[in-house]
Formats: C-alpha cells, sequence, structure tokens
C-alpha cells in the first residue's frame, strides 16, 4: 500500500495528523502524507502508549477517496427508482428541489410526515447526520426512528439488569482474570478499539484460558482461543440458563453476592428448576437444543463458578437476534449469580466496558417519564419527539438508553409504517425521506420490502458519498466529502480514554460538500436560523468538545491529531456499588441488580419475560418453517468492511472473497463443491454468491457475511450477495433485530470456471 516510488522528489511533502471514523469501534489515528495537495499514502499511530494503530480499513482509505465511483456533483433522478439513471444539476438546482418538497411537506401533511434516516457511514462530533438533524429541528422537527441494530437487545437487557449501559472492566483488567469467555465475540476482526487484541494477545501469552462460543470457527477462535464450542445459532440462551443450573444444583453460586446486591433470585432459580413448567433446565435438556453436547456445558459452568474470578464478554451478535435482549440478559445473570462483577477480572457482560467512567454513574429512583425531565426543548431536541409520552414496550423509567417517545418507529420496521402509515398504527403517514450516511435499503431486513416502501414515498434526498443500492432510489442525490477533506472530532466507542481529531487532510474533491455546508445552505433556503451550524468548523468543535473535561487541551488534540486521557484508576464497572452499596446503590429503581425486572413485568407482556426464558419463534431451527427452509442463517461483520462501508475499496476486497460459507456435510447433500455458484433462498428473496465449503462453521448453518451491496439481475436475483435480501424486518420486543434469525435453503447452480 506504499505507492511512493524510490525516486520520488519527498521534499514538498506533508503529514496531516488525522484519523479514520468509521462504526468499527476502531476510531483510530492516520497520518496522511500529502503532495502537491494529493494524498500518496497513509502511516498510523508510533507514538507513545497506548497506540491508536489503524487496521487495515484506515491503511486503505486512500482508494476510497480517490476511487473513481465517488459521487463529483448533485444529481437529479431521470429514470424509475433503483435504475440508477440520473442527470448533472446544480448545487443551486438540488438544493431548491429539496427546498421546496420540504416545504411542501410539512404544509400538506406536517412535519411528522418528514422521515430522517441517520446512519452512521459518515460520522464524527459535527458531520454525519448531525447537522441536517440540528437544520430539521429548526424547520419544526421530524419522524425518526429507534433502535440500533447493532446491539439495541444488548442494550435493553444491560438497562434492565443493571440500570446503566456501562458495565464492563477496562480491557487491560483481563490480564486478572484466571478464564475468559468470548461468546459470540470476533474482535480479531471487528476490532471494537485499537487495544482489544494486543490485550487479548497478552492474556493468552500469560497462559489464562480462553473459550470461544460461535457457530463459526472466526479468526479470534483461530487466534486465540483455548476451546471453541460450535453452537446452533439463537440457542444461547438456553445453554447459559443450562449453565446456571448446573452452578446452582451444585452450590457453586456467590449466595452472599446474590442476598446482598440483588433482587429476584427465586422466581429465577424456579424457573431453572422447573418448578414454574414442569422443565428443569439441565445440561441434557439444552444439549437438545444447542448441540453442545452435555458434558461440555456442565465442565464449562463448573469452570466458570469456580475460576475466581472469572470474566464472561458476551457479544453483541447473539443478540441481533429474534429475542436478542433475552440471551443478553441471560448471559448478565450468568455473571451476577457467581459474583464476577464489581471486581478486578471479573466483568458484568452487559453492553459496554470502559477505561474510566466520564459520568460518574448514581443512583436514579425516580420513577416519572425520562421525557418529562426536560421542561425546554434544546437545539438538539426533535420538536415531533419533544414531550411525546414514552412507548409501552420501552424502559421509560430508567435514565439512558433509546429515546421512548412512541412517535418514533423501529428501524428495521419503517417499511410497515411507510406502506401502512396511522391505518396500520404507526404514528405517522410518512411522505418523504431525508437519508443521511446510510445505506439504508442494504442494511436492513427484508430488501424487497424496501423497494416497495422507498417506491411508496413522494420524495427522497439522500446524502452520501457512493452511488450506494439506497442512494439508487433518490429523486436528488446531494455529494459529501469524507474524513480527509474537512476538520471534525472523533469520539471512540466505549469510554476508551482518547479522542482523535480529524483534521482536514486535503480540499474537497470534486463539487463534494461537507455535512455542515450542506445543512448550513438548506437553512438559508428555508428561511430558519442557522444557530450553530452558521458558526466556522473549529468554533462549532470547540464548543461541542468544551463539556468534555477529560480533554484538558483542545490545540494540542488538534495538533497532535488525537488526545490520549491519562488515567488515574482503571475503571471497573460497578466497583463502587459493591465496595460500598450504601451510598452507591445500583442505578436500577429498585438500587440492586435486577434478575427479576419488576419493570418488565408490569408490561405484561409473555414475549418480555421478567426473568431470562428459553423462547422459540417462527425462524428458529424447531419451526415448521425448517422442513422447508432448513438451514439457519448467520450475518455477521467481516474483516473488509465496516456494515457497507469500504465496500468499493479494490485493496480490501483481495483479502477476503465475499462467499456462503457451508459446512460440508450440507454441502454434499446438495451436491456443491468449493466455489460453486449457489442461490441461497427463502419466501423474502434470492442471491447467487460462491460456495465456500469449510468446516470452519457448523452442520445446518450457512454464513454470508453482512454488507455486500444490493445488485439485483434482471431476474430479481442479487448477484451482489447483500444478507438483507434474505432476513426479516420487524423486531422483538426489547428492540432486538433478528438479522441472525432465518432460514434459508441453498442450491447448486452451476461451476465457476
Amino acid at each position: 500500500m506504499n505507492d511512493i516510488g524510490k525516486d520520488e522528489d519527498l521534499t514538498k511533502l506533508e503529514i496531516i495528523n488525522t484519523g479514520c471514523c468509521h462504526d468499527c469501534g476502531g476510531r483510530c489515528v492516520l497520518k496522511a502524507h500529502v503532495k502537491d495537495g494529493k494524498i500518496i499514502r497513509f502511516e498510523t499511530d508510533n507514538d507513545d502508549e497506548p497506540q491508536l494503530r489503524a487496521c487495515m480499513r484506515g491503511r486503505a482509505y486512500k482508494q476510497r477517496v480517490y476511487s473513481p465511483e465517488r459521487l463529483r456533483y448533485p444529481l437529479r433522478r431521470v429514470g424509475q427508482r433503483g435504475e440508477g439513471l440520473f442527470e448533472r444539476i446544480s448545487w443551486d438546482e438540488a438544493l431548491d428541489e429539496v427546498t421546496k418538497n420540504l416545504r411542501d411537506t410539512k404544509e400538506k401533511f406536517g412535519n411528522s410526515a418528514i422521515l430522517f434516516v441517520a446512519g452512521a457511514g459518515n460520522q464524527g462530533m459535527l458531520h454525519g447526520p448531525i447537522p441536517a438533524g440540528l437544520m430539521l429541528n429548526q424547520f419544526g422537527g421530524y419522524t425518526r426512528m429507534w433502535g440500533a441494530p447493532s446491539y439495541e437487545g444488548a442494550l435493553f437487557a444491560s438497562m434492565a439488569t443493571y440500570g446503566t449501559i456501562m458495565t464492563g472492566n477496562v480491557r487491560k483488567d483481563l490480564l486478572n482474570t484466571k478464564l475468559l469467555i468470548m461468546w459470540g465475540w470476533n474482535p480479531a476482526s471487528t476490532i471494537w478499539d485499537p487495544g482489544t487484541n494486543l490485550m487479548l494477545a497478552k492474556v493468552k501469552e500469560k497462559g489464562i484460558k480462553i473459550v470461544v462460543i460461535d457457530p463459526i470457527f472466526t479468526d479470534s477462535a483461530a487466534v486465540f482461543a483455548n476451546q471453541w464450542i460450535p453452537i446452533r445459532p439463537g440457542t444461547d440462551t438456553a445453554m447459559l440458563l443450562a449453565m446456571a443450573y448446573v452452578i446452582i444444583a451444585e452450590d457453586l453460586h456467590n449466595k452472599e453476592f446474590i442476598e446482598k446486591y440483588t433482587i429476584g433470585f427465586e422466581k429465577y432459580k424456579s424457573y431453572l428448576l422447573g418448578e414454574e413448567d414442569g422443565i428443569a433446565k439441565t445440561p441434557e435438556w439444552a444439549e437438545n437444543i444447542c448441540l453442545v453436547p452435555a458434558n461440555i456445558i456442565r465442565n464449562l459452568a463448573r469452570d466458570y463458578a469456580k475460576s475466581k474470578p472469572a470474566a464472561l464478554i458476551a457479544g453483541w451478535g447473539p443478540a441481533r437476534a429474534a429475542f436478542g435482549e433475552i440471551y443478553s440478559r441471560a448471559a448478565n445473570i450468568l455473571c451476577v449469580i457467581t459474583g464476577n462483577i464489581g471486581i478486578k477480572g471479573g466483568y458484568a457482560s452487559g453492553f459496554m466496558r470502559a477505561y474510566y467512567s466520564r459520568e460518574r454513574v448514581s443512583s436514579y429512583k425516580k420513577k416519572e417519564n425520562v421525557i418529562e425531565q426536560i421542561k425546554k426543548p434544546r437545539p438538539q431536541d426533535n420538536p415531533v419527539d419533544f414531550g411525546a409520552p414514552p412507548r409501552e414496550d420501552s424502559l421509560y423509567k430508567l435514565r439512558g438508553g433509546t429515546n421512548p417517545a412512541n412517535t418514533r418507529i423501529h428501524y428495521n420496521d419503517y417499511y410497515n409504517a411507510i406502506l401502512q402509515g396511522k391505518n396500520g398504527g404507526y404514528p405517522a403517514d410518512l411522505k418523504m425521506a431525508y437519508i443521511v450516511a446510510s445505506n439504508r435499503l442494504n442494511q436492513y431486513g427484508n430488501i424487497n420490502k424496501g423497494i416497495k416502501a422507498l417506491n411508496a414515498l413522494d420524495f427522497i434526498v439522500v446524502q452520501d458519498q457512493f452511488m450506494t443500492p439506497t442512494a439508487k432510489f433518490a429523486d436528488i442525490v446531494l455529494p459529501v466529502n469524507t474524513f480527509m477533506e474537512r476538520n471534525d472530532i472523533a469520539v471512540p466507542w466505549l469510554g476508551s480514554p482518547y479522542y482523535i481529531y480529524l483534521n482536514k487532510a486535503i480540499d474537497s474533491l470534486y463539487e463534494s460538500k461537507s455535512d455542515l455546508e450542506i445543512a448550513r445552505e438548506l437553512s438559508k433556503k428555508l428561511g430558519i436560523d442557522p444557530g450553530l451550524l452558521n458558526l466556522e468548523e473549529d468554533q462549532i468543535l470547540r464548543i461541542l468538545s468544551s463539556p468534555r473535561k477529560d480533554i484538558k487541551s483542545y490545540n494540542k488534540m488538534k495538533k497532535d491529531g488525537y488526545y490520549k486521557v491519562k488515567i488515574d484508576k482503571p475503571f471497573v464497572a460497578f466497583q463502587e456499588q459493591i465496595e460500598d452499596p450504601e451510598h452507591n446503590p445500583f442505578p436500577t429503581l429498585s438500587g440492586k441488580i435486577e434478575i427479576y425486572s419488576e419493570h418488565i413485568a408490569e408490561k405484561h407482556n409473555p414475549l418480555m419475560p421478567p426473568i431470562p426464558k428459553y423462547m422459540t419463534h417462527e425462524e428458529h431451527y424447531d419451526s415448521p418453517k425448517a422442513k422447508k427452509y432448513p438451514l439457519q442463517l448467520i450475518t455477521p461483520h467481516n474483516k473488509r468492511r465496516t456494515h457497507s462501508s469500504l465496500q468499493m475499496v479494490p485493496w480490501l476486497k483481495e483479502i477476503e472473497s465475499h462467499a456462503v460459507w457451508i459446512n460440508p456435510t450440507d454441502a454434499s447433500e446438495r451436491n456443491i463443491e468449493d466455489k460453486d455458484l449457489v442461490d441461497i433462498f427463502n419466501d423474502r428473496g434470492r442471491i447467487r454468491i460462491p460456495a465456500k465449503v469449510t468446516e470452519r462453521i457448523m452442520p445446518g448453518v450457512v454464513c454470508v457475511y453482512q454488507g455486500e451491496w444490493y445488485k439485483p439481475n434482471e431476474e430479481g436475483i442479487d448477484i451482489g450477495g447483500c444478507t438483507n435480501t434474505l432476513t426479516q424486518d420487524g423486531y422483538s420486543p426489547g428492540g432486538a433485530f433478528p438479522l441472525n434469525s432465518n432460514l434459508v435453503e441453498v442450491e447448486f447452480f452451476r461451476k465457476i470456471k
């Protein structure tokens, strides 16, 4: 990836300290080598520890910036939606048309008819969807979604159990554990933060046992694990309950911890022992469900209970499934009954981990609606949401989590909302969509229904850098610049102790504009006060970063391209609650860890049980539909993309070809050989890609990595291989997305020469 020739003159070379801020959790340092106004290569962080070293995605970013497929100027659709036929127009023409449609929609149908679709494809403290959202707030508001496909199930579970999302210990603390269980978590490919894999390597080097539980033999399992336990998708809760059964039946649970810090244990125990439903949740019971041998479940349960301390990190992958929130709750409570919470070397599973607490977790016992606590709307408040009553299925009595306003629509349900509107029980009749930094059609369930929904809208505007499958359905496409062409600040995931300053490295290419510039110009045309947006980038970034007291020097951060926060004391989630519960209760309604959640119980929803229970569903392995579609499809993240971003980077395509992983047993039954072109299909659609016949995936399961772009042929078959051609729309009661809960069949199409 080094394009510098041996004899190239570097006397005019300038090195710009900037970074990468895609939605992989990394947020890494990039140093752009710029000559004559063009980036010629990147290097990454070689400075003091902790080093924020970029992965292959960031190092290949030059090919994204200079991709011949980048959008160069505003476009107006001239063909049918989805055809991708557009004509070039000026910025004035494009913004005038957007302005007219915003005004017309508001006048005829009200602000709730404007659907704002905000994604994570273009991120930062300032850019991405933020300027458009602030502009639309000033315009009177819009309808927005709730729920995040990556983690909504895990977030719900964390709030229900602990009352907060900050539940994990600092990564370095893994060196204090005696056993590490990585459940559905593959950081070797998904990064999480720049230091995770180095720390896992140190854990392995120290001789700490690592167990990976996953339907596929992931790169993380291959590199780090002492033991790989393959598990049938969607049955993780059964195995977690069986482990809890063993721990309780063999008197290995931490009774003192449970008595002092929790509520609801007896109801949970009653369910495990079968007193409630007549079915004891034994390892033998779980084996028939999850296909993990009973002796392996029993041995792992004993090992986890007896290893003092032990860390269970429950990944988000199994939570991206039907009833994914119940899996996450079951994992949380397994940590609870063993007392592995609030101590070094332990881990509370939950939602996120931190290096330090930016905002101290405090007790919160008031039961009023969180929305009602804000008496006066702020610039960041959507007027359509403001003051709205909460959704009944939300944990609205708890501070934190997803905005509970009942004006919002679940991200994986908005196709139904568009098609049915108020007559279908949805909060608005949607007429136009403003889509920013989101390849919406590609990245959510049931693409073919999505096509019908997008075609039903009166007007669609898309801001993006490429002609994505979603952009092809737009009436107006606005070209946006990249990280390298404007200034911003990247806030890392998970409370990591650093910030990245994304210094502008080059001028904007072609006619592309920043999200800020677009919102500023639209505000003027709409006749609304741009407010904060009228300031210069640097002024806005100083204002936005000023509440973050851990940034001691904005100027130093800007100069260096990062700011590494010095940590006095490594963060251990709930250490204060465990050491001094009287003065530091848990931020739940009860002030304790809630094994049984009264807040959930009061909803009286049998599909949202107040203790974690194993449940089946209509696209599970044991459903009647499995007779027609006998294979379970999982759709994880891979190492060469961040969701659908970076799809157009040739270097990254060379790393890993797009194929369906299928076990040799399943392949043989279907007369499929390695590299054959095959069709994967169900009632929602059909995709056609090569087969990768491998023992790295268990029988009965196929894997197609998510993010590949939807590309239908004349027959409507997706030859790009987008997983969401096959996945369900809809969601679980706690908000989990069922993107790993889909039944399919695979059949041979032809040999690839």
